[in-house]
């Protein structure tokens, strides 16, 4: 069992009827954001017809791309700590009004929704004290999610002015930029300058970049790799994103060695099994743990 107490988020245990409110809240705010084109175009998570996949090919097909036209690509992957639980509630409510057009009662109502909410910490048998929750958006709901993509919608407008590359997944932020080798510097000069005002917005807005899980890698060819001379960047040979492994050459073999252990490996848990099992049941079970991951 994990006893390191950061590694723990807090999830609410929210009310049949909270969460009945909560979509229909949720169900018109989409309707508000999708009508009027206020959603965040480079945002996959939690928007209809979006998913992991669709960041995933995003990225990958500007690297092939990228690849095709004999450039070097850097990808750097953004960690934010504890984002959710982070969010200002004055600046929230005042991005709602300024950003995307919410104003009167159902402004008061959101005002309503996120102050003097009450929480404590169940271990075991023991109860902590009751606090008053002064930030965050509440993981566990159904309109938290959504909360938290308009809180961080001028993020992207941030990176998209600075003319780079990027694309989100709720917290995961991912950055790219295609450059010849021969301009390995001022390229990552650039990068650099733009984690820097990232930083600076991330600071103002009351988020933390966790810069220990800040990842870079470079993807090319090998024979365009092999042109860059050394820099003061540190990059890893690859890299996890949104659960799939990006290597350097971008051969994906790291992914594929992953997937098959994984799978191997819950192959030989069910054929201890199998012998207890009708053919109904070890088929289902075989296509939710091994064929989704090939799927993926």
């Amino acid at each position: 069992m994990d006893k390191e107490l950061l590694n723990y988020r807090p999830i609410s245990n929210l009310s049949l009827i909270s969460k009945t409110i909560d979509c229909v809240f949720k169900f018109r705010l989409v309707y508000h954001l999708t009508s009027n084109s206020l959603l965040n175009s480079h945002q996959s998570a939690y928007c209809k017809y979006h998913s992991t996949e669709t960041a995933l090919l995003y990225i990958h097909d500007n690297r092939i791309s990228a690849i095709g036209s004999q450039k070097v690509s850097c990808l750097c992957l953004l960690d934010l700590s504890a984002a959710f639980d982070t969010i200002d509630h004055d600046l929230l409510i005042t991005r709602l009004s300024s950003w995307f057009g919410i104003h009167c009662p159902v402004l008061s109502w959101f005002k309503s929704y996120l102050t003097s909410r009450s929480f404590r910490v169940k271990c075991e048998t023991d109860l902590s004290s009751w606090y008053t929750s002064s930030c965050g958006v509440l993981q566990g709901s159904v309109l938290g999610q959504l909360l938290f993509l308009t809180y961080t919608t001028p993020l992207s407008t941030l990176i998209s002015f600075c003319s780079l590359n990027h694309h989100l997944y709720a917290d995961d932020t991912q950055l790219f930029i295609s450059f010849l080798p021969t301009h390995l510097d001022s390229s990552i000069d650039y990068v650099h300058n733009t984690l820097d005002r990232i930083y600076t917005w991330m600071t103002a807005n009351l988020l933390t970049l966790n810069s220990s899980n800040t990842e870079f890698l470079l993807i090319g060819l090998s024979k365009q790799l092999a042109k860059i001379n050394k820099s003061s960047l540190t990059t890893t040979h690859s890299a996890r994103n949104i659960g799939f492994i990006f290597d350097k050459p971008f051969t994906f073999s790291d992914q594929i060695s992953s997937v098959s252990k994984s799978c191997y490996c819950h192959i030989h848990q069910l054929r201890c099994i199998r012998p207890y099992l009708d053919t109904k049941t070890a088929s289902t079970i075989a296509t939710s743990i091994v064929h989704s991951k090939l799927d993926y």
